[in-house]
């Protein structure tokens, strides 16, 4: 049996949810700067597609995930506008989703496996973002390994912040930074990268191509073998810091 809840505000405009689901709770509330979602869903199946299209779009917060438990996950994210805040977390086995971000500004944090009772074992993810400062913060894995990630991330605008934590025995993660058209002085781009968890056999890939000038990249690679990393850089001023360990 299936339970749905839904509360939404008279002003939300384009929010689109489609679950297919055991158990879900929906709030959505909408003042007239932005729309707001609050999720907290249990249960396994889950098909979720999310259209947000305005100012202050908010899908969770610092003080209230956007909170998805359970296996076999797919849901997209569709947000158009400035100021754009995602704090999602994933606690389950399985997950695909598809995120497209366009606007300036945006705030994007995403967790999966934030305890040790659920693991993230299959993650795929792609997340393509379109505007100017840009804060993406990433963490698979944390303190159990995720068994096979796939992540492209793809990132067109200016003064961008990339943190990223993997913890996982197979992970390929792919980078694509368009910023060709701005100059050093403008960019300040900021990359953390760190991949750590037992490799071998290609347990440990980074891909990444970077175009644009003021970059700062940080890379850290751990574990049993598989370390490899294929960076493109093209731009002036670039920093650049790589370690990789067994």
């Amino acid at each position: 049996m299936q339970t749905h809840k839904y509360y939404e505000g008279k002003q939300m405009k384009n929010n689109l949810i489609k679950a297919t689901i055991i158990s879900l709770s929906v709030v959505v509330a909408a003042p007239a700067m932005g729309n707001l979602i609050y999720i907290d869903q249990i249960g396994n199946n889950l098909d979720l597609d999310i259209i947000q299209d305005g100012q202050d779009n908010t899908i969770g917060d610092s003080v209230t995930d956007a909170t998805f438990s359970g296996d076999d996950m797919t849901f997209s994210i569709i947000q158009t506008g400035d100021y754009n805040v995602i704090a999602a977390t994933i606690m389950g086995n399985d997950y695909t989703g598809t995120w497209a971000i366009s606007g300036d500004s945006n705030n994007i944090d995403f967790t999966c496996d934030e305890t040790t009772g659920a693991n993230c074992e299959i993650v795929t993810m792609n997340v393509t973002i379109t505007g100017n400062n840009q804060d993406l913060d990433i963490f698979i894995g944390e303190t159990a390994d995720s068994n096979n990630l796939i992540a492209n991330i793809t990132i067109d605008g200016d003064d961008n912040v990339v943190a990223m934590d993997v913890n996982g025995v197979a992970a390929t993660v792919t980078l694509d930074i368009d910023n060709s058209m701005s100059s050093a002085a403008i960019d300040d781009n900021s990359f953390d990268i760190d991949i750590s968890g037992d490799g071998d056999v290609n347990g440990h890939t980074l891909i990444m191509d970077h175009k644009g000038g003021g970059a700062t990249v940080v890379v850290d690679q751990s574990g049993m073998n598989d370390n490899y990393i294929e960076m493109t850089t093209n731009g002036e001023d670039a920093a650049i810091n790589i370690t990789q360990s067994d």
